[in-house]
């Protein structure tokens, strides 16, 4: 049974005499909890499953067979139709609509800012209700739309090839603000209520800012969320979660969250990746690739997906494609590689690799009998590109950059 920092259950006590299952259905035994009101002193739904969504009713004074029915329904209004007014619950009784109106509230991201580039793909600048920014990219192409979503106000690991790694962490977000962010592209594209035809966000990838698997428990509730059939019904295998390689808990990823995976490998020596990905002097190489390979759901039709960041002269040779693919091999692993043409911003320390350099390194590898495309940057005229996310609007120097990176670096031990 999974350790929720927001519900704890009670499991039915048990003697050894009574250890026969009894038949028929059970509900858990919750345990009531507090919940933290808004200012104005109304709780918010957004980010509560059906569970949450009965024990704030019986918390506010609700009996526990109204709460049950009541929790349905605002799940179902929620998460599959996008409402946040109480009053066009038409199957909630005109006196049920005022009384929730007055204790609980259906929020949104606040939106500090959009942008839209010249080929489509939309950047949001979000605030939460503390005032810490946070951003979320939707990217529009001919056959699906993908939307990324971030995890974290910040990083706490300092990629070098990354801009939002040259942020400190400020905090993790909570599954409201993780879900808020799917509910706010849905409410821009007009794709409510929630069908599996004909939408326009089709993909979600956790790749915005932060590390998934720092802030596994609100990200793991918050997909959740989003896949349930009765609410947003997105399937897993739309669902990418991006890592750059925290090994411990790669595997619960697998089990508890069961979506496709990506790995932010970017190099194939130790002293490299070292430098570009310095999680690596934590979790090696070797010891990431073996997590890769024991990952669950892993096979041919569920590919784990490497990105690899194409940086001129540091891990762009033919040497090292040929590397990556003995790596693969060795491994066994059921593997695509995403080749990125390097996104760059003020102060990167790294070029990017020429078009010819990146088309060499795409060929050894396609010749190896594994997929390798290029990926097209999108979004670059509004920073909205892989690895340019930052929300901080300071420009730092190269030193501050470098001194930050040590501080990080020595913060992982």
């Amino acid at each position: 049974m999974e350790n929720r920092a927001r519900i704890a259950y009670v499991p039915p006590m048990q003697t050894a005499a009574a250890l026969m299952p009894i038949p028929g259905h059970i509900d858990p035994v919750p345990v009531p909890r507090a919940f933290v009101p808004r200012s104005d002193g109304r709780i918010d739904l957004l980010g509560l499953s059906k569970l949450d969504l009965r024990m704030a009713l019986e918390t506010s004074q609700l009996d526990a067979k109204q709460a049950k029915l009541r929790a349905k329904q605002l799940f179902h209004w929620i998460y599959n139709r996008g409402v946040t007014d109480f009053s066009l619950m038409t199957d909630i009784s005109k006196t049920m609509q005022p009384w929730l109106d007055q204790r609980f509230v259906i929020s949104r991201p606040a939106v500090i800012e959009q942008q839209v580039s010249t080929d489509g793909t939309r950047k949001w600048l979000l605030r939460s209700d503390d005032a810490q920014d946070y951003e979320m990219v939707f990217i529009p192409d001919a056959d699906r739309g993908t939307l990324c979503v971030s995890s974290q106000v910040g990083c706490t690991l300092n990629c070098r090839f990354c801009h939002t790694g040259t942020m400190r962490l400020v905090r993790n977000l909570t599954p409201a603000e993780i879900v808020g962010q799917v509910m706010l592209a849905r409410d821009a594209l007009g794709e409510w209520p929630s069908t599996p035809e004909g939408r326009m966000l089709t993909n979600i990838v956790m790749m915005g800012m932060g590390e998934p698997l720092y802030n596994f428990d609100n990200v793991r509730d918050a997909l959740k969320l989003v896949m349930d059939g009765d609410g947003l019904a997105l399937s897993k295998r739309r669902i990418t979660l991006s890592t750059s390689g925290v090994v411990p808990m790669m595997a619960r990823a697998g089990a508890e969250i069961g979506v496709n995976l990506a790995v932010s490998l970017h190099a194939v020596t130790k002293e490299v990746r070292d430098e570009i990905v310095p999680l690596n002097r934590k979790y090696g190489i070797e010891e990431l690739l073996q997590a890769c390979a024991d990952y669950p759901g892993a096979n041919n039709a569920r590919r784990i997906t490497f990105e690899y960041v194409m940086l001129r002269d540091k891990n762009d040779s033919d040497a090292e494609a040929h590397e990556l693919v003995r790596l693969i091999k060795h491994y066994q692993l059921p593997a695509k590689v995403n080749l990125i043409p390097f996104n760059p911003w003020p102060g990167a320390p790294y070029d990017t690799s020429t078009p010819e350099r990146v088309r060499a390194f795409s060929n050894i590898i396609f010749a190896a009998g594994i997929s390798a495309p290029i990926r097209t940057p999108r979004g670059r005229d509004i920073d909205a590109a892989c690895g340019q996310l930052k929300t901080a609007s300071e420009k730092m120097s190269r030193a501050d950059l470098d001194r930050q990176a040590e501080e990080k670096l020595s913060a992982l031990g």
